[in-house]
């Protein structure tokens, strides 16, 4: 087991393992659409695999254009493989009717949105603004979750607060990768992080 308690060496001794050698281009599906917006809302106290059945049934909704033509009742409906319909739903109708009335479109959503608007919306911890700026947005910033706590206090590296493992995790890379490569940086690591634990539980 890796003994040095550096995010970079945590990096390379996953990154020799070659955890996402089957996974799509950013690891997360779809990524750098408006369908991450919603996976980061259904993923919320569920497994992936029933966020995936959900996001089979929105098919032809998974635009924020075509999404906010469904009803609530039918959206509750499409994403109860997920659990929580009864919350899911409307925190996303207002979070994307938000996003329309804020930016008007998804891609500018892209563009300009900031975490501190995420995190004011309904529904939104700093987990899943972290996903979306990441994920769907392309921001260079890392994702927090319960595997990269778990993954960590194997290193015998533990905090109190979201922001000080995200600090913890982001600062290691900065210093050796440039800025315009930080975002894929981040990607993969969280994406070798969880293709990690995943590994371990089998």
């Amino acid at each position: 087991m890796l003994q040095e308690k550096d995010s970079f060496a945590i990096y390379h001794f996953l990154e020799e393992q070659n955890l996402l050698k089957n996974s799509p281009k950013y690891w997360w599906p779809n990524g750098g659409t408006f369908e991450v917006v919603i996976g980061a809302i259904l993923t919320q106290n569920t497994t992936w695999k029933n966020v995936e059945k959900s996001l089979k049934n929105l098919k032809g909704f998974l635009e924020l254009e075509s999404f906010l033509s469904l009803s609530e009742e039918q959206l509750k409906e499409k994403i109860r493989p997920s659990g929580f319909y009864n919350q899911k739903a409307p925190r996303l109708l207002r979070l994307s009717k938000n996003m329309q009335a804020d930016f008007k479109d998804f891609q500018t959503f892209q563009k300009e949105v900031s975490r501190e608007w995420l995190l004011s919306q309904k529904g939104i911890g700093e987990e899943s603004a972290d996903a979306i700026l990441c994920y769907a947005c392309f921001y260079p910033t890392m994702v927090v979750d319960t595997y990269t706590k778990r993954l960590l206090k194997k290193f015998g590296i533990e905090f109190q607060k979201y922001g000080d493992y995200k600090s913890f995790l982001e600062e290691g890379l900065k210093i050796h990768y440039k800025k315009d490569d930080l975002n894929i940086i981040y990607m993969k690591f969280h994406g070798m992080i969880v293709e990690y634990n995943k590994l371990k539980q089998t």
